[in-house]
């Protein structure tokens, strides 16, 4: 069966940083289109950051970019967040998501910023 399980997230202080990283099985991972997403209670998903196939980063929403950054790797099995400079807004739980023929969810990850 298809699996991404997520890991990495916690508490840090505002300027800090996390790398969330999301391994992946029973799919043909290079063909998937990956991507971080996250959401807060009352509000809906949100798309952080998608990577294609081959590992360019191609989409990064505007309130990360130059603080995030995505990346994978193929051998691995795996898609990483790199979030550096986070700020309270940060603050959801981080989903990794696949996408090919089907989309496959992780479970999510708590992310918080707070003092």
């Amino acid at each position: 069966q298809v699996q991404l399980v997520e890991s990495g997230g916690g508490t840090v202080q505002p300027g800090g940083s996390l790398t969330l990283s999301c391994t992946a099985s029973g799919i043909n991972f290079s063909e998937y289109v990956m991507g971080w997403y996250r959401q807060t209670p009352g509000e809906g998903r949100e798309v952080v950051a998608r990577i294609d196939g081959r590992g360019a980063a191609w989409y990064y929403v505007d309130s990360v970019k130059g603080r995030f950054t995505i990346s994978r790797d193929n051998g691995k099995n795996t898609v990483s967040l790199q979030m550096n400079n986070l700020k309270p807004e940060d603050t959801a739980v981080y989903y990794c998501h696949g996408e090919h023929l089907h989309t496959y969810w992780g479970q999510g990850t708590q992310v918080t910023v707070s003092r």
